[in-house]
């Protein structure tokens, strides 16, 4: 049985998953993030299979979150490097910290995001975008987008009647 592909649906959670749904990707893009770049040091960091590993780093470069350069030619070698896609992805991740840490670490946090000047601990926040201000995210929503079709109208209104 083939697995149905998301890379078509017109929903961008859908989408994206598609890239980056798998879990060693996610933890991939962490640790590239975090500044890895070597196949050793994503194996060390994760212990992770290397044919696991090969395949998930293929399917970040080949989703472009990646960017595989060269660094040895002797034997020849690569690193993976984020692309300007990839970087966007920190926010997802640090969505997860704020997440993870609210639900799933009753120990107390092991992970924190801070402001790099200050070290002070900072949550990502949702912002107007004609003016800036904070908006807190009890008062977002999700609602259709001008090249929404007409079923996710109707999905995305049929949601808005039970807020």
């Amino acid at each position: 049985m083939q697995r149905k592909t998301l890379i078509h649906a017109e929903c961008p959670i859908a989408r994206s998953l598609e890239r980056v749904g798998e879990w060693w990707s996610i933890l991939i893009m962490r640790d590239a993030l975090h500044g890895l770049r070597r196949f050793e040091e994503f194996s060390r960091s994760l212990d992770i299979a290397p044919n696991m590993l090969t395949r998930r780093l293929n399917s970040l470069v080949e989703a472009g979150l990646l960017e595989r350069q060269p660094y040895s030619q002797r034997p020849l070698r690569y690193q993976y490097v984020p692309t300007a896609k990839g970087e966007d992805f920190r926010v997802v991740l640090m969505a997860f910290v704020v997440w993870g840490n609210r639900h799933y670490a009753p120990e107390g946090e092991s992970v924190q995001i801070v402001e790099r000047e200050t070290g002070r601990p900072v949550l990502p926040v949702m912002a107007d975008i004609a003016d800036g201000h904070l908006v807190p995210l009890d008062q977002c929503r999700v609602q259709a987008g001008p090249a929404a079709s007409a079923g996710m109208r109707k999905r995305l209104g049929s949601m808005a009647d039970q807020d």
